[in-house]
């Protein structure tokens, strides 16, 4: 190490192997968590039996989330596990530059999410939203689009989600309070409903 450096190897070693404990502690809270892992279920299915109705999925979120959304997206649309399945409809909101910026413009950032799924959404179609924090506007205001527009709504969130609408159906609440923790059990809950997902649709 050299003066410029801030941790040493054995500390940088010490912190890798706390952040995999505390990821493999929150793994086996959420493995013994039955209330979300019902609910996680209930989601998986619901969604595909929207799919196979015709319907879509919308999903989105902010910051890492909307990288998460986009990969989930990419999953069901391109192969997860099955190369020889359809594809599946899935939409994620937020990524038409010219559409966000203008919204975000004209009206606010609050309505980035809601005004697309009001443009493009029916009744019968699901939307997954994933907030950490559980107190983004846009997520609160694309929620009670979902509501007032008949779709299926799920949030994936952490400890804290008392800021969003009672209305959203399915919530899968991570029991965690650590951004980086959340978004890990988010990819894992949402590779879940895409293998599921697959399975159950095509």
């Amino acid at each position: 190490m050299n003066d410029t450096e801030p941790f040493s190897r054995p500390e940088l070693s010490a912190m890798l192997a706390d952040r995999l404990g505390a990821t493999a502690a929150l793994l086996e809270a959420v493995r013994g968590d039955a209330d979300l892992l019902a609910a996680t279920v209930d989601a998986a299915v619901r969604t595909a039996e929207s799919i196979r109705n015709g319907g879509t999925l919308f999903i989105c979120g902010n910051g890492g989330s909307a990288g998460e959304a986009t990969h989930l997206s990419g999953e069901l649309i391109g192969p997860f596990l099955n190369k020889t399945r359809r594809p599946i409809p899935a939409v994620a909101l937020g990524f038409d530059t010219s559409a966000l910026t203008a919204v975000a413009n004209d009206f606010s950032f609050a309505e980035i999410f809601s005004r697309p799924l009001s443009a493009l959404a029916r009744p019968g179609d699901v939307l997954w939203a994933l907030s950490t924090s559980g107190r983004s506007p846009n997520i609160v205001r694309v929620l009670d689009t979902a509501a007032e527009r008949g779709l299926l709504s799920v949030l994936l969130t952490g400890a804290r989600h008392a800021d969003l609408r009672a209305g959203t159906d399915i919530v899968l609440s991570v029991p965690s309070r650590e951004t980086p923790r959340i978004q890990e059990l988010h990819l894992v809950l949402g590779h879940f409903l895409c293998e599921a997902v697959e399975a159950l649709a095509s």
